[in-house]
């Protein structure tokens, strides 16, 4: 999984971290552990729904997720004596927020109150689908891409209110009709893949741009190759 800082794809601000008085019982069964709050907006305060967060323990490496329900919040419980990197999963990367450190407890010592997160961000509005390729001058996948596309289908079960435009971009090798062409065809090829796995076709737009969008110069083989691309673009 890759990693993205808070200074790159997303803005986050601080979260409100509160710590809770502690308390006391005289059974056995004292909670070793601390409850966790999360809600998630955007900066104009939306809430953000089915957005994965994972605590990553600093001491063993151990992760815990959530995921946001209708409201943007969830509430989970995790073991006290360590410190939590927080990040916000994204398609195939994560964004690196904070860290929660919930103290170790002693005696008969227990968090009676939740620590509550807030996490202000703007989610990714397009991304592009790395190793979705197709054969030379083809718009048939090759292998790799199937991995891809599988992730993006189980990115969109999950985010099943989003709406997406398919966008194939092609190098300028060739006219400018015959990559208009080949970037429409392969647009429509990973259209007709997500449709077969069950999302809806009102969800999927299908658009090519050929090479009029470039990312890189056309001039080296890098950058051709950069420019031959699958986008996803999030549709408001």
């Amino acid at each position: 999984m890759k990693q993205k800082f808070f200074y790159s794809i997303l803005t986050l601000l601080a979260p409100l971290m509160t710590f809770c008085q502690g308390g006391t019982v005289q059974n056995a069964s004292i909670p070793k552990d601390a409850p966790v709050d999360v809600k998630m907006t955007d900066f104009k305060n939306n809430i953000l729904p089915n957005e994965i967060v994972i605590f990553r323990s600093q001491l063993n490496g151990r992760e815990y997720q959530g995921l946001t329900d209708s409201t943007g919040r969830f509430s989970t419980r995790l073991p006290a004596g360590d410190k939590y990197e927080i990040f916000i999963l994204g398609f195939k990367d994560s964004t690196s927020y904070n860290v929660l450190n919930i103290p170790a407890l002693t005696g008969n010592a227990y968090y009676k109150n939740p620590f509550k997160i807030d996490i202000q961000f703007l989610p990714a509005k397009s991304f592009v689908l790395e190793d979705c390729n197709f054969e030379t001058g083809k718009a048939e996948l090759l292998p790799e891409a199937f991995p891809v596309l599988d992730e993006l289908v189980a990115y969109l079960n999950r985010k099943d209110d989003e709406r997406i435009e398919i966008q194939g971009h092609t190098d300028n090798v060739g006219t400018a009709k015959s990559n208009q062409v080949l970037s429409e065809n392969r647009a429509n090829t990973v259209r007709n893949y997500l449709i077969g796995k069950g999302i809806d076709p009102n969800r999927l737009t299908a658009k090519g741009y050929g090479f009029s969008v470039p990312v890189a110069d056309n001039k080296t083989a890098e950058g051709r190759a950069q420019n031959r691309r699958t986008e996803v673009k999030i549709l408001e």
